[in-house]
């Protein structure tokens, strides 16, 4: 699988074909401040995101990240590269969370193109992308589908 980077170019609809691969260009360290707040703000109580007593005597041996967080983190990150010219999200499904994140981990993102397709409008098209997030052992946490529809060049690029 040949791995592109992307960061740093336009990035409209025309710029994606179906079995692209990007590594996105920032990683970013998983700290107790986006777990409690966005966990506390979903109002997410379960005890191993919050308590760190209890979950010492869990297999993990300590709190784990909420996954909506590292969901979100690695979207985060797929954004400069893939919703940079989106005009509207239209989905995301066949999300799955593979493995364990700890404050202090630090999170990659990945994006393949799965599917490119005219959207019935001149203006734009649609793009299915699947996203998955690695810790910093290149471990799978998090993985999903999205579709957004982008901008095309022909129509937007100049505004």
């Amino acid at each position: 699988m040949k791995v592109s980077a992307l960061t740093g170019k336009d990035n409209y609809f025309e710029d994606f074909a179906p079995g692209a691969v990007f590594a996105h260009a920032r990683g970013k360290t998983v700290g107790e401040t986006e777990n409690v707040l966005i966990t506390n703000l979903v109002m997410n109580s379960a005890d191993a995101h919050f308590n760190e007593h209890k979950m010492k005597d869990s297999p993990f041996g300590r709190r784990i990240s909420y996954g909506g967080v590292n969901l979100s983190l690695v979207l985060g990150l797929a954004a400069q590269d893939t919703a940079e010219q989106a005009l509207v999200e239209l989905g995301m499904d066949k999300i799955r969370f593979t493995a364990p994140v700890f404050h202090g981990d630090t999170l990659r993102a990945y994006s393949e193109v799965i599917e490119t397709k005219d959207a019935g409008r001149t203006d734009a098209g649609e793009v299915r992308f699947r996203h998955w997030g690695v810790n910093q052992y290149g471990k799978v946490v998090c993985e999903g589908e999205r579709r957004v529809l982008l901008k095309r060049r022909s129509h937007w690029a100049g505004r």
